[in-house]
């Protein structure tokens, strides 16, 4: 198994390195690969519980990832909402534009905006527009469910929302619902 340390670097290689054996659109391709194939824990939490499911993916994902972040979540009780996620440090930029031995791909954050949208779209969930600051490896953006999902999708997100809420409570963290 490849270390996350090795993984990174190696990833942004692999752009680089398909985008000069084919071209750009060659590397985008893969991305719609790996979004199809590779991200099944977004597309089930996604199918479960609709838009909390994304808080719940991220969060779990950015705090394995040690990222620096903040999201924030509007979700009604229909599952309608959106929520917005702030990365302050995204610890893999962060990495390689530390690396002295290689020069990062240039366009590594672009993965983000072409792997994730198509599962979401596919559950009504529309990526918003997205702020980048590649030097300082931050990012931030938004994601919003304008039609109700299926009601038991609705209750099952509305229901872990709520569980959410809770446990931040019992945390000591501030938590509000309008």
């Amino acid at each position: 198994m490849i270390s996350c340390t090795e993984f990174i670097p190696s990833y942004s290689l692999l752009f680089s390195w398909i985008e000069e054996k084919v071209d750009y659109d060659e590397v985008v391709r893969y991305w719609e690969y790996i979004s199809r194939n590779y991200l099944e824990k977004l597309e089930a939490a996604v199918k479960e519980k609709g838009l909390f499911g994304c808080w719940e993916y991220w969060k779990h994902s950015l705090n394995e990832e040690a990222a620096d972040f903040v999201m924030e979540m509007h979700l009604n009780e229909d599952g309608t909402g959106y929520m917005t996620s702030d990365m302050r440090y995204c610890p893999s930029m962060g990495f390689l534009l530390e690396c002295e031995h290689f020069t990062p791909y240039h366009a590594y954050c672009d993965h983000c905006s072409v792997l994730y949208p198509p599962i979401l779209k596919k559950y009504g969930i529309r990526s918003g527009s997205r702020k980048l600051d590649v030097q300082r490896a931050a990012c931030g953006g938004s994601r919003h469910m304008d039609e109700p999902p299926a009601p038991e999708i609705a209750a099952a997100g509305w229901q872990a929302a709520l569980k959410e809420l809770e446990n931040a409570e019992a945390e000591g963290i501030t938590a509000w619902m309008d």
